[in-house]
This record gives C-alpha cells, sequence and structure tokens, in this order.
C-alpha cells in the first residue's frame, strides 16, 4: 500500500473490518488497523456498509471528520512510532501518553500535528516539514495549544 487509491484504501478498512467481524485470519496490517478501529465504536456501522459509504465525501468545513482519514492516520502514526520516523516521535509520544494517561488521547493529540503538518505542505506546495511536525508535538507535550 505504498500509494493506495481512495477507493483501495476504504476497501481495505472495509475488509480488515469485515474478517474481523468474520473472525478470519487478519494480516498484521489488518490487525493493527482493526486495533484502531474497536477504539472507534462510531465508526463500526459505517464500516459494516461498504456499499453505502465507499464513495462519500465528508466535508470539513460543514464540521465533518472524515472516518476513513481519521483511521488511515491512526494507522500512519502507528507505522511512524514503529520506526521512530521522523526521529523523535517516539519519545514525544510517550510523554503524551504519561500527561494524558491515555494512549489513545495522545494518538489524537499527534494527529492534530500530523494534520497541521500535512496541510501546511499541500498549502504552500512544499514537502512535509517534520521538523515542524516535532516541533509542533514537543508543545503539545508542555501544554501548550499549537494554534
Amino acid at each position: 500500500m505504498f500509494n493506495p487509491s481512495r477507493e483501495q484504501s476504504r476497501s481495505f478498512l472495509f475488509e480488515a473490518w469485515r474478517k474481523y467481524r468474520d473472525k478470519s485470519i487478519l494480516t498484521d496490517l489488518e490487525a493493527l488497523v482493526v486495533n484502531h478501529i474497536l477504539h472507534h465504536p462510531e465508526y463500526h456501522a459505517l464500516l459494516s456498509d461498504p456499499e453505502a459509504y465507499l464513495d462519500r465525501d465528508w466535508l470539513p468545513e460543514l464540521g465533518e471528520t472524515n472516518p476513513f482519514l481519521h483511521l488511515m492516520m491512526h494507522l500512519a502514526i502507528s507505522e511512524q512510532l514503529a520506526i521512530d520516523q521522523p526521529p523523535g516521535i517516539l519519545a514525544r509520544y510517550r510523554t503524551l501518553v504519561l500527561r494524558l494517561s491515555d494512549e489513545h488521547r495522545a494518538e489524537h493529540e499527534v494527529m492534530d500535528c500530523l494534520a497541521e503538518m500535512i496541510w501546511n505542505s499541500q498549502r504552500n506546495g512544499t514537502p512535509p516539514d517534520g521538523a515542524a511536525y516535532l516541533v509542533c508535538l514537543g508543545k503539545k507535550c508542555a501544554g501548550q495549544t499549537t494554534e
């Protein structure tokens, strides 16, 4: 899954959830994403109905959160933490876990910084800025807001 399309990414999530519910054998990546799905019961019905949601759009300007993007960002963060890339993300994540006493909440804090980095990259037409990502995480570790 190096550069999957929107449909491929969504199908991966639908299939992982179906296999979990059917008690089928999961790949390591599917097991990882199912763990994230289990932390989001608000997405379970949606992931159980591919026909209704494969092509649906969620509009942030209407205050909507795209559940597929949200879950894939969890997956990206898991992979970043597994290899400590960018270097230092793992230490900052661990600090957030200690400060918040909750791994899932800490991931959401990391997600805020990841989303900000991606948004800035797209807005400015520049590569993602790992240093800015880590600065954002450092502020969150210190309990500061990042706005």
